[in-house]
């Protein structure tokens, strides 16, 4: 069986293929993906209407592409999916619409995926695939959570953020320092020649003793720290207040996460999303498993972003176990996305 899967969910065009064998893990056989970052950075942000427009532009042209790699003609494709939810209602409607016009074309079914559900189960993607059951740390611009992960679609939230999202607050943090969209990864780069001791800022809920997350105050200490240091700060000023943010972040999403893994006593431990990448979380999470003997999985660098491959495997893995709900026949040219849509309801 083969999966064709679109991510359009905010400013990745993502288009992957995935072949589902009868037995054993589904296999990537090819994807491509479009990042809208230099389109977005004039404005400091992503602006939805622009980033509908440029699905638009991409989708076509990246589905030829993945077919070529993979050297398959549509006629050969069984199923298509996309994401449903959560995400951009215009970025989210190009996918979709796409993915369903496509299989009406071809007379075969659609599946709609959770975009986070792709996120917790891209690392089975890696060489290192993980096993179930696990705790999983979702890290991303959009959403920080904690869940028990027992198997495809049996998630368990243990904890989340109340206000910002990690991500948020490394692209906030970075803003205020002057740094460029999007900020996360120019902040890291930035603290790299930092003293993360120059600054000291609140770690949020660091000793509640439950594994819910809260960065808005984080953000509120960086805002005056940069007004106490003025209009003219120093480089090294601003490298070490972009290394005692990063430690901070870091510190709170590795303690909950051992938090996470004792209250289950799990010893598997699955991080996802963007902030997955994230050089000193890595080192940090790989350094304090490994002193409670508890394994991490992490999914490849270039599948921590949005991406089509995530999205073809959820699907895959899915339809493996039969828990697909596959649109066909006549009413499979109506679908809906849903821009809000809570992973425990799945």
């Amino acid at each position: 069986m083969l999966v064709l899967g679109f991510e359009s969910s905010c400013d990745e065009t993502g288009v992957a293929l995935v072949r589902v064998p009868e037995q054993g893990a589904p296999q990537l056989l090819a994807q491509a993906l479009h990042s809208q970052i230099s389109m977005h950075q004039a404005y400091g942000g992503v602006v939805p209407e622009l980033a509908s427009r440029d699905h638009i532009r991409r989708v076509l042209p990246l589905t030829r592409e993945v077919l070529a790699q993979a050297d398959v003609d549509l006629a050969e494709l069984d199923v298509v999916a996309y994401t449903q939810g959560p995400g951009l209602a215009g970025a989210l409607l190009v996918g979709a619409g796409v993915a369903v016009a496509l299989a009406s074309a071809l007379d075969k079914p659609t599946l709609g995926i959770h975009h986070l559900e792709g996120h917790l189960l891209s690392p089975f993607l890696s060489a290192d695939a993980p096993e179930f059951p696990f705790v999983a740390l979702l890290v991303s611009g959009g959403h920080t959570q904690l869940m028990r992960v027992t198997e495809v679609g049996q998630y368990e939230i243990l904890g989340e953020t109340i206000d910002d999202a990690a991500g948020e607050a490394f692209d906030k943090s970075a803003k205020l320092l002057g740094l460029p969209y999007p900020g996360g990864p120019h902040l890291s780069r930035l603290a790299q020649s930092g003293n993360a001791a120059a600054f000291d800022l609140p770690r949020p809920l660091l000793h509640s003793g439950k594994p819910d997350f809260s960065f808005a105050g984080l953000k509120t200490a960086v805002l005056t720290q940069v007004k106490r240091l003025g209009e003219a700060p120093t480089e090294q000023q601003k490298a070490d207040l972009a290394a005692a943010t990063q430690e901070a972040i870091v510190e709170v999403l590795v303690k909950k996460s051992l938090l996470a893994l004792k209250l289950t006593g799990l010893k598997r431990l699955v991080v996802a999303g963007g902030v997955g990448a994230n050089s000193l979380l890595r080192e940090q999470l790989n350094t304090a498993c490994a002193k409670r003997g508890v394994r991490v999985h992490y999914p490849e660098l270039s599948l921590c972003t949005d991406n089509g491959a995530m999205i073809a495997m959820a699907a895959a893995m899915r339809l493996q176990r039969g828990m697909a709900v596959l649109q066909s026949g006549p009413d499979a040219g109506g679908f809906e996305v849903r821009p809000r849509w809570p992973l425990g309801s799945i």
